[in-house]
C-alpha cells in the first residue's frame, strides 16, 4: 500500500521487484486489496491508490446489503389471540414481539414483551384478554420494505427503540393495507456487522 500510495500508477512487476518477491507470490494480495477497494488497477497502466479509507469502504459495502437478503421468517398472531397464547408463543418461537394481523391477513399491530409483561400485572384472566387489546397499533408501527437496505432498516430501529421491525408490501386484495412478508431483528444485523468484522481483510 506505501509503495502504491507513493510511487503510483506503479506496475506488479515493479511491486514485487520492491519487497524481493516474485510477481506470482504478490498476486493474491493484488487482488485483495484491489477487491476491497483500496487499490485501483488499470490494464497497461498498474495499481494506483484509491483514496478510499477503510471505513469509507466499510460504509460503501454496509449500503449494498438489503433487506430482502436477509429477512426472517415473521412470527404472526391475530388480534383475537388471546395474552396467555401469545405469551407462550413468543417463547417457544424465541423472538422479541410478535406481529398482529387481522383475519384477512393485513398488519394490524405489534405486542413486544413489554406488552405482555403489562398485561400479566394485576388477577386478569390472560386466556379471555386478546392481544388487539394491548398491542401497538398502525399506524404508528415502523416497518421497512424487501428494496429498504439494512443500514435504513438499523436506523429505523434506533429511532423507534424497537427490537424488531416487519417486512411488509401492499396486501393484494388492498394496497392501502400492508402484508407482513418477514422480520429484521436487532441480532440480524448484529449478526451481518460480524460477518463484516470476520471478513475483513484490512
Amino acid at each position: 500500500m506505501e509503495i502504491v500510495k507513493a510511487e503510483g500508477p506503479i506496475t506488479g512487476e515493479q511491486i514485487a521487484e520492491k519487497l524481493n518477491l516474485t510477481r506470482a507470490t504478490l498476486r493474491p494480495d493484488l487482488a485483495i486489496l484491489t477487491m476491497s477497494g483500496l487499490l485501483d488497477a488499470r490494464p497497461r497502466v498498474g495499481y494506483f491508490y484509491s483514496g478510499k479509507s477503510t471505513n469509507q469502504l466499510l460504509g460503501e459495502q454496509i449500503r449494498k446489503l438489503y433487506v430482502k437478503d436477509y429477512k426472517s421468517r415473521p412470527v404472526v398472531v391475530y388480534e383475537e389471540t388471546s395474552v396467555y397464547d401469545a405469551i407462550c408463543t413468543i417463547f417457544l418461537e424465541d423472538v422479541g414481539s410478535l406481529f398482529v394481523v387481522k383475519k384477512a391477513g393485513y398488519l394490524s399491530g405489534v405486542v413486544s414483551r413489554k406488552d405482555l409483561l403489562k398485561a400479566t400485572m394485576g388477577k386478569q384472566d390472560l386466556t379471555s384478554i386478546p392481544v388487539g387489546i394491548v398491542m401497538s397499533r398502525m399506524p404508528n408501527i415502523v416497518t421497512c420494505t424487501l428494496e429498504d437496505t439494512l443500514y435504513h432498516a438499523a436506523k429505523l430501529m434506533m429511532r423507534a427503540q424497537v427490537d424488531s421491525l416487519p417486512v411488509v408490501r401492499p396486501f393484494s386484495e388492498d394496497p392501502a393495507q400492508l402484508e407482513v412478508i418477514g422480520r429484521i431483528t436487532k441480532t440480524t444485523i448484529t449478526k451481518v456487522f460480524v460477518e463484516l468484522g470476520e471478513n475483513m481483510t484490512l
